[in-house]
């Protein structure tokens, strides 16, 4: 995978000033050397985010998040690395250059021909649609759908015009290669050449998180036009229909603040969503939900809520997109929307206060399944009853939550008029052969957090918290801390790193030292430690205490280890321990010295 030089990192780090950048997304109130606010990654009354312009961190003392200026980025807009680096840069003007292999070279200059191919097409078919005598039909079915002005320029909805070689000829005009449109999926290789693949269809651009055009979406303007209803784009270098939401380059924010996302079947109903001021709906590329697009709502989420067409094909993608929210931790419900309506139609309809009321009163997924099934089954017939209480056994034992289980044991025995201990017995016999989904790619699987780490205690912290500040007593604490003392494993490998770093580069601070921690926690445990603006009164003297007090901690551990060990020793082993006893309580009695070798 391609590489930011370090030294590029480093000049986007200091050229992006953490005080200034947080600003444009919040506001800070200065408190003495400090800047404070309310944190936006929890809620609270009380301001509790602290900003250091003088070593350019931030830290929460609420929820403890905490990081350089690139951390905050990452975390507020959900960006890897790389794109927070890359976001900075752009900012601060500096030209970023990846170190790449030449396969990775040439294949980073495809994708980037490919997106400029796509955004050049999806210019060219907004104007056709606002413009060109050929799109009146399409102007006409989006007036009649209600879609304004404002949402075809905001959501760029263009028009392909019906013949089979207008995109390529405008391709020949402007001097792309052939070959190109094929492998963007804007052209097929017919027998008698090449032939465009969207004609005669409204145009939804498909965008990436960043908002890049990436595949387009073509729908029908009649029932009478020949074709599926969407013709998609097909697999390309930069175009993956099962990683791919539409939608969610607008949405990722509002998903953010609501920690929730509604998913609608297509893209005109997230549209109507989104014009109804109820911005966090997305859509699938597809009838439902796959794994890879779970994973990737599971980064701005915490719930979904299906918001499928009330026909059969929607409430079974509704059912279908179910063990593949459940294996990526996200909490589900299910909107069933009154036939005949679709999310667009009701909103029109009843307008978007009924609509949110919908997805406010929308049901857990498998209160939803549990009415669903007593649809399809006969509640009267012992088949009916077995075949109910069978599928939401199998369905209830996949979240493996024995709450959960007993929950629906009851609510099913309930509803079914059966004794809720028989129901209970079944919930309790395991479906053979069952799996949690596996990721189609190479990507982590979300859900592996780090667990949480345990607090260091106020010694090993104020060890942390003085290390860090106090620039001038690092000679004389590399030579008398031996990091064996230290016994909370975060601290140790902070102060460790914070020594090699010093050790390569004298001048390095808070943020090059965060950006070498492997480990969030520890990045949250360094800030959280040095934060604290006010002013520790003789810090050297504080230091040379707690690393003392850190020595006798450890010979006090040591002296009761030796005692444990004198009970079963060999005689030779006694006079080690005795003598190994000996020196440790001599060497209490007297002030820290310089470590061996130091």
């Amino acid at each position: 995978m391609p590489v930011i030089p370090q030294a590029t990192i480093e000049q986007v780090r200091h050229a992006s000033d953490i005080v200034e950048v947080i600003s444009s997304y919040l506001p800070l109130k200065r408190a003495g050397t400090n800047f404070v606010g309310l944190c936006p990654f929890h809620k609270e009354k009380t301001p509790s985010f602290n900003v250091s312009p003088s070593k350019q961190i931030f830290h929460c003392f609420g929820c403890h998040k905490g990081g350089d200026v690139f951390t905050f980025l990452r975390e507020f807009e959900n960006l890897s690395f790389v794109e927070s680096v890359q976001r900075l840069a752009e900012q601060v003007r500096i030209p970023i250059e990846f170190e790449m292999s030449p396969g990775q070279r040439e294949e980073g200059s495809l994708k980037e021909k490919l997106r400029s191919l796509h955004e050049q097409v999806a210019q060219r078919w907004e104007t056709t649609l606002a413009n060109d005598a050929r799109a009146q039909t399409a102007r006409d079915y989006l007036a009649k759908r209600g879609i304004s002005d404002e949402a075809v320029r905001r959501f760029r909805i263009g028009f392909a015009p019906d013949e089979w070689d207008d995109t390529i000829n405008w391709a020949k005009s402007k001097k792309h290669d052939a070959a190109l449109l094929e492998k963007g999926g804007l052209a097929i290789a017919g027998d008698k050449g090449q032939y465009d693949r969207f004609r005669g269809r409204l145009i939804f651009p498909i965008c990436d998180e960043q908002g890049r055009v990436i595949g387009f979406s073509g729908r029908v303007l009649s029932a009478e036009q020949k074709g599926g209803k969407y013709i998609n784009s097909p697999e390309t270098p930069i175009f993956s229909k099962r990683r791919v939401i539409y939608g969610l380059d607008k949405a990722k924010r509002p998903i953010l603040d609501a920690k929730s996302a509604i998913v609608c079947e297509g893209q005109l109903d997230t549209i109507a969503c989104h014009l109804a001021g109820i911005e966090h709906a997305v859509a699938p590329q597809g009838t439902a939900l796959t794994i890879d697009q779970a994973r990737i709502l599971k980064r701005y989420a915490e719930e979904v809520v299906l918001c499928f067409d009330s026909d059969t094909a929607g409430q079974q993608a509704a059912l279908r997109s179910h063990d593949d929210l459940l294996a990526s931790g996200l909490a589900i419900r299910v909107a069933v929307i009154p036939r005949p309506h679709d999310p667009d139609s009701f909103i029109r309809e009843n307008g978007a206060d009924a609509f949110h009321q919908l997805v406010t009163d929308a049901p857990g997924f498998f209160d939803f399944l549990l009415s669903h099934l007593c649809r399809m089954h006969d509640t009267d017939s012992d088949r009916g009853r077995v075949n109910i209480v069978q599928e939401m056994r199998d369905a209830v034992q996949k979240t493996a939550n024995q709450v959960l289980i007993d929950t629906y044991a009851q609510k099913v025995g309930h509803r079914l008029g059966v004794d809720t201990d028989a129901v209970r017995a079944e919930f309790k016999k395991k479906k053979r052969g069952f799996r949690q989904p596996e990721p189609e790619h190479d990507e982590p699987p979300p859900g592996e957090a780090e667990q949480p780490m345990a607090k260091p205690g106020p010694v090993e912290f104020w060890l942390l918290k003085l290390a860090l500040i106090d620039r001038d007593s690092t000679s004389w604490l590399e030579a008398h801390l031996d990091l064996g003392w230290v016994t909370h494993p975060a601290v140790r490998k902070i102060v460790q790193q914070h020594f090699s770093l010093l050790v390569e580069n004298p001048d390095a601070g808070m943020p090059e030292l965060l950006g070498i921690l492997s480990s969030d926690a520890f990045k949250r445990l360094a800030t959280e430690a040095v934060a604290d603006g006010r002013t520790i009164p003789d810090p050297a003297k504080q230091l040379k205490d707690i690393v003392l007090r850190l020595r006798n901690q450890f010979i006090e551990h040591r002296l009761a280890g030796i005692q444990r060990e004198l009970a079963g020793a060999t005689e030779e082993q006694l006079i080690k321990l005795i003598a190994e006893r000996a020196q440790l309580k001599e060497l209490t009695r007297h002030p820290l010295e310089p470590l061996a070798g130091a």
